[in-house]
């Protein structure tokens, strides 16, 4: 693609982070995000946000990257090798919300451009991106409205993409040694360069735009629900499956680390608390035990 085309997805891209920055500090209403611009030495760099603290958030990161390389890593390459020794291009939003309480689902959005070049051969570029939802203690209200959501972003591309784009969420957002899906899933796609340059942006944008919605009144409805030690004690042992996925199944935070991205970046997608417990098991008929009636794929729309 031209170089007008990575002006105009980055100029989305970093407005997108000022407008979810924006919303989640009047949602929180008690922090601000801080942010660190950082470069790269090979090319590129990016803004990191986090927020620390905040009345409903004990931490949340919301980065944009726009970063360049002569070759490209091999994680990149596993499943494209024909692209092996291009140069390219990758830039993204990517944010991930971590609750104080434990009512509150922790979240994730991301959406990115990515782009390879060669001498003599047209670019070879795709999109992706998606957002999920992973509660301690679901409510199917919440589910429903976070996948209806979900499915009216994608209407206007095909009925087809909804259905298509969950079930590869809850494939990909899946921990194949414990068996269960990270969470009640969402929407994810990758490679996406089918039907045009527009229609493909277009549809990124209508997810990118859509996370906000789907978030907000979730969180506006469970921000003041009482809980003790042990609700926050669950959490903190169900956040050590988050850190399992990123650091085990993760391809953006795997393509990160090894094409010499910044690491606390990368990183913050980690929760600030956590706590692993071997052989844990929750007692049965507990709102605990009843989470796992969730973190198997179901149709909630």
């Amino acid at each position: 693609m031209s170089t007008d085309s990575l002006a105009t997805v980055e100029t989305f891209l970093r407005d997108l982070q000022d407008r979810i920055c924006a919303a989640l500090e009047r949602a929180d209403g008690g922090a601000r995000f801080i942010e660190e611009a950082w470069s790269r030495s090979e090319g590129g760099g990016g803004r990191s946000r986090v927020l620390k603290n905040g009345a409903v958030f004990e931490q949340g990161g919301v980065n944009f990257s726009h970063v360049e390389g002569k070759t490209l890593p091999p994680s990149a390459t596993a499943h494209r090798p024909e692209l092996a020794g291009r140069a390219w291009s990758a830039l993204g939003v990517s944010l991930v919300l971590h609750p104080r309480n434990p009512y509150v689902p922790t979240t994730h959005m991301n959406v990115r451009y990515f782009e390879a070049r060669a001498d003599g051969v047209e670019p070879v570029w795709w999109f992706g991106g998606g957002f999920d939802l992973t509660p301690f203690y679901p409510f199917d209200e919440d589910v429903v409205h976070w996948h209806r959501t979900a499915r009216d972003a994608c209407a206007p591309f095909g009925a087809e993409i909804y259905p298509k784009y969950k079930r590869w969420c809850d494939d990909y957002f899946f921990l194949k040694h414990r068996n269960e899906t990270r969470g009640v899933g969402g929407l994810f796609f990758d490679d996406l360069n089918t039907g045009g340059f527009e229609r493909c942006f277009d549809l990124t944008r209508a997810v990118g735009n859509g996370f906000l919605d789907a978030y907000l009144p979730i969180m506006d409805r469970r921000k003041a629900t009482v809980f003790g030690e042990r609700e926050r004690e669950f959490q903190l042992y169900r956040r050590g499956r988050y850190v399992e996925f990123n650091l085990v199944y993760d391809r953006g935070t795997l393509f990160g680390l090894q094409s010499g991205g910044r690491t606390e970046s990368i990183l913050m997608s980690l929760p600030p608390r956590v706590r692993f417990e071997y052989a844990y098991a929750p007692e049965a008929g507990t709102p605990e035990a009843r989470l796992a009636e969730y973190l198997v794929p179901r149709e909630w729309v």
